[in-house]
């Protein structure tokens, strides 16, 4: 088995009792992990939102130096620089880049966090990799199915740990739920599930094209994915209005709420995904993501319906991003916020919040823009991949699960374009009887940038 270790300087950014904390914190499903003698050497690629604040998680878990961080927005970059030096008490900054690769040849992370837009995620991941680190990358792993294929098999070759972002297999009141309700039949036989989200999310607006400002290099942000003209700050919401840098809702919502629900049930790949929507409402905008949209998974004798809508009201307040497993002998609903389960004769009900862990955290309190309701699943998603990196197991977000759900979204938006189902063989890699779909498998890259494939 291979060390997950090199030599290295520590630095103490994290108070020895940090884990032992975390893992109280979640009760009996709390995860069995020895903490590392030695600090880990962590780069972030990726300074935006989501990036900080899974940089921010691990941190809180494990003793880390930061040897890198990577942006191609200056401001965002030094903005980054500040909050560590904070959070660590550092005196200067990290290291600094705009090139990933640079970083990752000078720096040499054990660890690199992707925080990145969605049409990064593929190549800075394969390099990660190939330069020796473990990737945490967050979801969805790729923009198209085989760069989601060789980002594992990269994994499998140069035998590297990859967590997927996908943290509702490590949220505690989902977590519970598994095994206190599923695992244990409470449900009984399952033969359907719906999922949604019903948020107002999609960017609706028709900005001018503008100059690009000086500290950002936009041909660079744009990479491998089609120039468009520059026209608004494509940070946090406005680059994923657009299919050009994302796979849409069905990529950044239903990917979480399909991986919980295979998570649960212990599904694999669907035998068949059929997809329809489009924008049927939200016409005003420059967005070309689908403000409406319907998707079937279809598993023997189970389908898993996913709808989405940007506009109007969801059918129920309590639950407008969730999942609804219905079972023979009762029905789970689930969200980021609770679970509750309702047995068939009304006998039965259960009822369970989001862990927040604001008092064993209180630094979450002032933490711009942080989800409280999610730090404590990210927490326990980045003990899980530490576990993993010690052991050499696969963590419960790897990197051929992450593939799964990414795929199996990408394959929906397919099928919504073509207008029929899909069957897509997973071993050998190509959709049955359909070489319209096959070609969309992998998408044209912009010169000078290179597919994978």
């Amino acid at each position: 088995m291979y060390s997950p270790y090199r030599k290295m300087g520590r630095r103490d950014f994290v108070k020895s009792s940090a884990t032992s904390l975390a893992l109280s914190v979640l009760g009996p499903y709390a995860l069995d992990i020895t903490r590392p003698s030695q600090a880990w050497r962590v780069a972030l690629i990726g300074c935006g939102w989501y990036g900080k604040s899974d940089l921010f998680r691990l941190m809180q878990v494990a003793d880390i130096e930061v040897v890198g961080i990577c942006d191609v927005d200056r401001h965002q970059l030094e903005k980054a620089a500040i909050l560590i030096m904070n959070r660590t008490g550092q005196q200067t900054p990290p290291p600094m880049f705009k090139n990933y690769q640079r970083m990752l040849t000078q720096q040499d992370p054990e660890i690199v966090l992707i925080g990145s837009p969605d049409h990064w995620h593929a190549l800075q991941a394969i390099d990660s990799i190939k330069s020796g680190a473990h990737v945490y990358l967050q979801k969805p792993i790729s923009v198209d199915v085989v760069e989601g294929d060789i980002i594992l098999s990269t994994a499998n070759m140069y035998n590297r740990i990859v967590q997927v972002g996908l943290q509702r297999r490590s949220t505690p009141h989902l977590v519970e739920a598994k095994h206190e309700i599923v695992d244990k039949g409470m449900l009984g036989k399952i033969s359907h599930v719906e999922m949604c989200c019903y948020y107002h999310m999609r960017a609706n607006a028709n900005p001018p094209v503008q100059r690009v400002p000086e500290f950002l290099d936009y041909e660079f942000w744009t990479g491998p994915a089609p120039y468009r003209p520059f026209d608004r700050m494509p940070h946090r919401g406005w680059w994923r209005a657009f299919m050009e840098y994302s796979n849409g809702i069905m990529g950044d919502m239903c990917v979480h709420m399909f991986d919980a629900v295979r998570w649960m049930l212990e599904l694999g790949w669907p035998k068949e995904i059929y997809s329809t929507g489009g924008i049927y409402v939200q016409k005003e905008s420059k967005a070309n993501t689908a403000d409406t949209q319907m998707a079937v998974f279809r598993y023997d004798e189970l389908e898993c319906i996913w709808n989405h809508r940007t506009w109007g009201a969801p059918p129920d307040p309590e639950y407008p991003w969730a999942f609804f497993i219905y079972g023979e002998k009762g029905t789970l609903k689930g969200s980021v916020y609770k679970y509750e389960f309702i047995s068939n004769d009304k006998k039965t009900k259960v009822l369970k919040d989001v862990v927040y862990e604001r008092e064993e955290f209180p630094e979450d309190l002032v933490e711009p823009d942080i989800e409280l309701h999610a730090a404590p699943a990210t927490r326990r998603h980045m003990l899980d991949f530490l576990k993993s990196i010690n052991t050499g197991t696969a963590p419960v977000s790897s990197i051929s699960e992450g593939h799964i759900s990414t795929a199996s979204c990408i394959l929906a938006n397919i099928s919504m374009k073509l207008g029929r189902p899909l069957r897509y063989n997973p071993e050998l890699k190509f959709v049955e009887s359909d070489r319209e779909a096959n070609d969309l498998l992998a998408r044209d890259y912009r010169e000078p940038w290179i597919h994978p494939v």
